[in-house]
């Protein structure tokens, strides 16, 4: 079965109690049941994890590829705007990753706007909330269905 990386980074733990006017009232384990059941609609797995170290997700980002997964759902938190290292790494390992953001981050402070990430990215999602994460989702399987097939859509 297809099995797909959700990393969710600093301060994600705290969904649901942080700044709900921007981030909602849902909690992380809200997020992570929500993968869940999509994900088993897809007929795939999510294994959805949350760190607040920057070495922890490089670690998870280099095993990804190795473990057999088809791609990487990333909320890298504030390390989106400036963690060269986890840039390097998703460069680096050769599946997709979807960058996704629960707010808008266009529309928040001027340096919330930059993203080192999205570069490298297969894509970059930001400001639909939870939904988000489930177009990253889609996203990933319609990526490994356009590698299977040769297509360069």
């Amino acid at each position: 079965m297809d099995k797909v990386l959700v990393i969710n980074g600093p301060n994600l733990n705290l969904l649901g109690s942080r700044n709900p006017a921007v981030y909602g009232q849902q909690s992380l384990h809200d997020l992570e049941r929500f993968l869940t059941d999509k994900a088993k609609l897809l007929g795939i797995m999510v294994d959805c994890r949350q760190t607040n170290h920057e070495g922890k997700i490089i670690d998870w980002l280099q095993e990804a590829n190795r473990d057999g997964f088809i791609g990487v759902i990333l909320n890298a938190g504030a390390y989106t705007h400036y963690s060269y290292a986890i840039r390097d790494c998703i460069e680096a390992i050769g599946i997709p990753v979807i960058e996704v953001h629960i707010s808008n981050i266009y529309s928040r402070e001027e340096f919330r706007h930059r993203s080192v990430i999205a570069p490298v990215a297969s894509g970059h999602i930001s400001g639909l909330g939870f939904y988000g994460y489930r177009l990253a989702l889609e996203a990933i399987l319609h990526l490994k269905g356009r590698e299977e097939n040769g297509k360069n859509q």
